[in-house]
């Protein structure tokens, strides 16, 4: 039997336990650091994909009502380890079926959560994002374009993303990321997107 896909939560319980998490950044890159000196609350946040839930903590700093979630259990446990007093904070569950309150988050926040994602699953994604942002929202965070010899990470090209998001949300903001971990080195990039009507 083969090892569960990026898919299944078991990909990443296996990983948690094992302490293999390249993906995790042990804290909050410098671009979100960047972002919420300009962003400020109060305003509701969503992190999907959550894992540790070291960005929850800093939008929570920054006077938003900040959420997580994530549908790996081992992921959940350790980020309500973590943030202590905030890990209430973090749900447990599939992002596309949680009864998350759709037109209520003024903030998305992306760091791993699409290019841990299959490719053909996308599609949902881009609407389960819109409809879950307010009117004029925002979703930003780091994007993942490869390329990627043995995925995940899924890699995405630039015009896929645009593709992906554009019927629902205009690029503000672009740029190249100083502080990548060693799996995203020179194939990430930073973007701030805009909920449009």
């Amino acid at each position: 039997m083969g090892e569960a896909p990026s898919s299944r939560p078991e990909f990443f319980d296996v990983r948690y336990n094992a302490g293999e998490m390249p993906w995790d950044f042990g804290g909050v890159p410098k671009a979100l650091g960047g972002f919420l000196e300009s962003y400020r609350g109060p305003g509701h946040v969503l992190v999907p994909g959550c894992g540790s839930g070291y960005e929850i903590a800093a939008f929570n700093f920054r006077g938003w009502d900040a959420v997580g979630i994530d549908f790996s259990t081992a992921g959940v446990k350790r980020a309500r380890s973590l943030l202590g007093p905030l890990g209430n904070r973090v749900y447990e569950g599939d992002f596309f079926a949680y009864p998350l309150r759709e037109n209520w988050f003024d903030i998305i926040y992306e760091r791993t959560f699409l290019c841990a994602l299959p490719p053909e699953t996308r599609p949902r994604y881009a609407q389960r994002i819109a409809k879950l942002t307010v009117p004029s929202g925002i979703l930003c965070g780091f994007f993942y374009f490869g390329p990627e010899d043995d995925p995940p990470p899924y890699p995405i090209s630039q015009q896929e993303l645009d593709e992906l998001l554009g019927h629902w949300f205009t690029k503000i903001e672009d740029r190249a990321v100083e502080d990548s971990l060693e799996l995203y080195a020179g194939k990430e990039r930073w973007q701030v997107w805009k909920r449009t009507a």
